[in-house]
């Protein structure tokens, strides 16, 4: 083949030397618009699984990496006053020029032509005459935005500032200080790469930024490799403590905002993207010369095993491209984490660590439990002492109070719509789908949407609590449940507005009836999405009808014996779509600002409230984010929160979406959690009001990581207890725990103990039983070569 290379950095040269190396016949050309010795930033991170690949594919640059690198395994935290140290982590690090150095030696060995202060031949002209083109042009690459129609990238620039430095303070692990100035919060993220340098990279909020003065050079074009130095000696004076004297390297130092590269496709033709050019996550949660190296690896592997071009570009997309989206997810979680970082100031030390450590949700409470037991220990206990809980036990199992309602855990059963009444009025199927959902032990269960009149049912199968058959019906669940089990049971109230009158879920979700459709109405006449009813806006007489029906339907719940009352004001139902403005286009006193969206819902919260005595709790959920452009953010959810939670709302429930067809949700694991957070730290915890987190919640370790985190103060989970209806007592087994918080029916007491495994007689290694039995953690701190030979020849 021959090979061309647009770009020289770590990603480009590793993919030119694999391909020598897997045919020496193969033309290899790298263009590389610096100088072999030009190099910008500090340190690169590996992670173990990178260093297997790059050993098992060339020992010769493994060999060269590994004599250099820094390695340790704790992470070191201090947060307004208090020093947290983390380990059994795993890290290894190096100099980036060094990286340089052994791959372009490398490169050179095997016979790769290198042009180096040389800009790459158009691409045009290069894919005539070359077999396969390279782009390893970085963030800005050329050759992406020539193809841009057929790549089809998203270039998203994020709000907060950074700037990439070094010190001759040598770090003795990962160190993040977060400093609260009398500007705001600022952050550094370090960690030592060589025995005389590390990485030092000041990271705050634009507005943060600002206040402080950084923005005096904001108007300034810095040449090429020069550096800001008024923001180094700012820097090096706000963090005087910190660098104990120490100084400040630059390279190219100057203010930078973040910018997330994600491309549709990654090649086109025998043109190929490879690292920054193809996608960028977050220096949060590794570095983008690892994801390179490992794009290099995966395309070599792909050319080497397929027998065209064609089909190896194919493969490399299909399997790099969902490894990639997955770690820009929790790339995501985490810049959006550190841009809302003074959000949790006010938090306890030790769960702001935690907080801090789990912020991508890659690792967990359980991950941080196997590398360091004591830590993981410290959290249960600050948990306890700070929700004031009579006894240690995982968080979940915690009791908490909705108001006046005391529950013996923070597990909820989520609503979830059944589709199986007859005239609103629920059936055995009910009895045994929301029984079984209370025996099986979960603090509170919910039931799904109840209608509170004919025309507000999304479909014929909806329940409803209009009547007194609904209610006496309704009362036979609510007294099983509180006769068999130790749970708590909702009431979801609400009204379909535009998205009624369809189809059961399972003949067609959100598709009109084939006959007997009933008029539907709505706060504008828009419907929810193409081929669905348009609705009858909404008159003052319709809007005093809702009103008194949902005050109808509270009163029953009441008597029909439920525990807490939770408006549905979310996913684009009647009050949701009053508050959203991508449905509501009214021009009225109930349209246009979003204090006049807010006022029917409140009407609403407002007429159940007073229907229900004062102990049973009233929550309402709410869809924190439209997913559209011009629709609600979760910016406007915290406000509309605040607003419930001044009208008296117990607990705000924080879904999202599905008030538009058009919506392009950010799906993936608890995806809907940092809005809970958001609002929890924003509008309920001042208030002592609950959140409850909900969306993609599936494992018992989600839930206890959300918790001891401080982002929810409980846990929704749906189609988890659909596929286990004994999820939570299954989740107290696993964890062995037993008490108040999971109380097994006494019929199922024998099921307490977690069955045996297949195996129950393999021996653990010996030395790890000793480590188990200390509770001692494995804390590997970098300490510089010769620091340490002289240390040794002190001591001898």
């Amino acid at each position: 083949m021959r090979i061309a290379i647009a770009g020289g950095g770590p990603g480009g040269l590793y993919f030119a030397a694999l391909m020598k190396q897997l045919d020496p016949a193969h033309e290899v050309t790298v263009w590389e618009r610096n100088a072999p010795d030009d190099t910008f930033g500090f340190g690169v991170v590996f992670s173990d699984e990178t260093l297997s690949g790059i050993d098992n594919a060339d020992d010769v640059v493994h060999a060269s990496m590994e004599s250099r690198f820094a390695r340790w395994t704790d992470i070191d935290v201090e947060f307004d006053g208090h020093g947290f140290t983390v380990g059994g982590q795993g890290f290894a690090a190096m100099s980036r020029k060094e990286l340089l150095q052994i791959l372009q030696q490398r490169a050179a060995e095997l016979g790769v032509t290198v042009h180096y202060r040389t800009e790459a031949p158009d691409v045009a002209r290069l894919r005539e005459s070359y077999d396969l083109v390279l782009a390893a042009d970085g963030l800005n690459s050329a050759v992406r935005a020539k193809y841009a129609d057929v790549f089809r990238p998203t270039l998203d620039r994020r709000r907060n500032k950074y700037i990439w430095l070094g010190t001759d303070l040598v770090f003795e692990a990962f160190q993040f200080f977060v400093k609260q100035t009398e500007w705001g919060t600022m952050q550094i993220h370090g960690y030592p790469y060589s025995d005389s340098g590390s990485t030092f990279i000041v990271e705050m909020h634009e507005d943060v930024w600002r206040r402080a003065g950084f923005d005096r050079t904001e108007a300034h074009v810095f040449a090429p490799g020069v550096s800001d130095e008024y923001a180094v000696d700012r820097i090096a004076e706000i963090f005087a403590e910190e660098l104990k004297g120490h100084q400040i390297l630059t390279n190219n130092s100057k203010w930078l905002n973040f910018t997330t590269v994600r491309n549709e496709r990654w090649f086109d033709g025998n043109v190929v993207l490879l690292g920054d050019a193809a996608h960028t996550a977050h220096f949060s949660i590794g570095s983008g010369t690892k994801l390179a190296m490992e794009d290099a690896l995966a395309l070599a592997a792909c050319l080497h095993e397929r027998p065209t071009v064609a089909e190896a570009l194919e493969a490399y997309q299909s399997e790099r491209k969902p490894v990639v989206e997955s770690t820009q997810r929790a790339a995501q979680a985490s810049l959006e984490w550190f841009e809302n970082i003074g959000m949790y100031a006010g938090q306890d030390p030790a769960q702001f660590v935690f907080n801090l450590l789990t912020r991508s949700r890659r690792i967990t409470f359980e991950n941080l439990k196997e590398r360091d037991a004591e830590f993981a220990i410290l959290m249960e206990n600050e948990f306890a002492r700070n929700q004031q809980a009579p006894g240690i036990a995982p968080a979940m199992f915690q009791p908490v109070r909705i108001g006046e309602l005391e529950l013996s855990n923070r597990v909820i059963v989520s609503p979830m719509d059944m589709y199986s009444s007859v005239d609103g009025v629920p059936g055995d199927f009910h009895l045994v789908h929301l029984g079984s959902k209370a025996l099986g032990g979960a603090g509170l269960v919910m039931s799904e949407m109840v209608c509170v009149s004919p025309e507000g049912r999304i479909t014929p199968g909806c329940p409803g609590l209009w009547n007194e058959e609904q209610r006496q019906a309704w009362e036979r669940v609510t007294d099983f449940v509180h006769r068999s089990s130790s749970a708590k049971i909702g009431l979801q109230l609400g009204h379909s507005g535009r998205k009624g009158s369809t189809r059961l879920m399972w003949d067609g979700m959100d598709e009109p009836l084939d006959a007997d459709n009933w008029e539907v109405i709505g706060p504008s006449a828009l419907p929810y999405g193409p081929g669905c009813h348009i609705p009858r806006e909404a008159t003052r007489e319709d809007l005093d009808q809702v009103v008194a029906d949902f005050a109808g339907a509270a009163e029953r719940a009441v008597r029909a014996g439920f525990d807490l009352i939770e408006v549905h004001a979310a996913h684009g139902y009647l009050l949701s779509s009053f508050l959203s403005p991508v449905a509501n286009r009214r021009t009225d006193e109930y349209g246009g600002s979003p204090e006049n969206r807010l006022r029917f819902p409140l009407e609403v919260f407002d007429a159940v409230r007073r229907a229900v005595p004062a102990e049973t709790p009233v929550t309402v959920r709410i869809s924190a984010t439209d997913w559209v452009p011009d629709g609600n953010t979760d910016d406007d959810a915290v406000d509309v929160a605040r607003a419930f939670i001044e009208h008296g709302a117990a607990a705000i429930d924080v879904s999202s979406g599905q008030v538009t067809k058009d919506e392009k949700p950010a799906f993936g694991r608890s995806y809907q959690t940092p809005f809970a957070d958001k609002i929890r730290h924003k509008a309920a915890g001042p208030a002592g009001v609950k959140v409850i987190a909900v969306g993609a919640i599936s494992s018992y370790d989600d839930v206890n990581s959300i918790l001891l985190a401080g982002r929810a103060d409980l846990c929704a989970l749906g189609r988890t207890h659909l596929y286990n209806p004994q999820w939570t007592l299954q989740a107290a087994a696993e964890q062995e725990y037993r008490g108040a918080g999971a109380r097994w029916p006494v019929q199922w007491a024998a099921g307490r103990r977690k069955p045996p495994a297949a195996r129950t007689d393999k021996i653990p290694p010996r030395l790890s039983l000793l480590r188990e039995g200390t509770g001692a953690s494995v804390h590997l701190r970098w300490k510089p070569r010769a620091a340490d030979a002289a240390a040794k020849r002190a001591t001898a």
